[in-house]
């Protein structure tokens, strides 16, 4: 692995363990056993580094659920809507800290123009992304109706959730609770 991999790699555990704002020059150089020099070198600035790994790090994670929340094989869509709240809740609960940096980024992203700017792509391919997975097309087949709808709902109740884990885990609702809520808030609207 070279100096940019490593360093790469060291801005990602940098991020997970302190956050954005904590992570130095120093934590993430000594992390990747490089010298501080070498973010400059290769990525201009510590702003510039933690934003590719924090990035890259919501993107790995990204794949990872889109695997976890492809229906089963019996096609069973209340079934399917159900394990995906519980996997959501199952990974708020293993990786606070990626939820943490990911808040994060989006405060970094309020001062920073060009941060802004990959964000709102990355949540635009966000939307896409679960309004695909929840409509059982590929992303490419989905609406644009359907990402203005269900993939932002989806992305919203998402993140509402997330911060009600982070906040106050015990209080948070599960799955099963959250479904109840999704179909208590049809009724009302009818």
């Amino acid at each position: 692995m070279g100096n940019r991999e490593a360093l790469l790699t060291g801005a990602k555990a940098c991020l997970r363990e302190k956050g954005y704002d904590r992570t130095t020059v120093r934590d993430i150089a000594t992390a990747a056993g490089v010298s501080m020099a070498a973010i400059g070198y290769h990525y201009g600035s510590r702003e510039t580094l933690l934003n590719q790994a924090l990035f890259e790090t919501l993107d790995e994670w990204g794949d990872a659920m889109g695997r976890a929340l492809v229906p089963d094989a019996d096609g069973s869509s209340k079934r399917h809507f159900e394990q995906m709240w519980d996997s959501l809740i199952a990974d708020f609960t293993a990786h606070p800290d990626l939820w943490l940096a990911s808040m994060e980024l989006f405060m970094q992203a309020q001062r920073q123009p060009e941060l802004r700017a990959a964000l709102a792509e990355g949540t635009a391919q966000g939307r896409r992304g679960l309004a695909a997975i929840l409509a059982g097309v590929p992303e490419d087949e989905v609406a644009e109706t359907s990402v203005r709808t269900i993939g932002s709902v989806q992305l919203a109740l998402m993140s509402g959730l997330m911060i009600q884990w982070l906040s106050d885990p015990a209080a948070a609702p599960s799955a099963a609770e959250v479904l109840q809520g999704l179909r208590a808030l049809a009724e009302l609207a009818r």
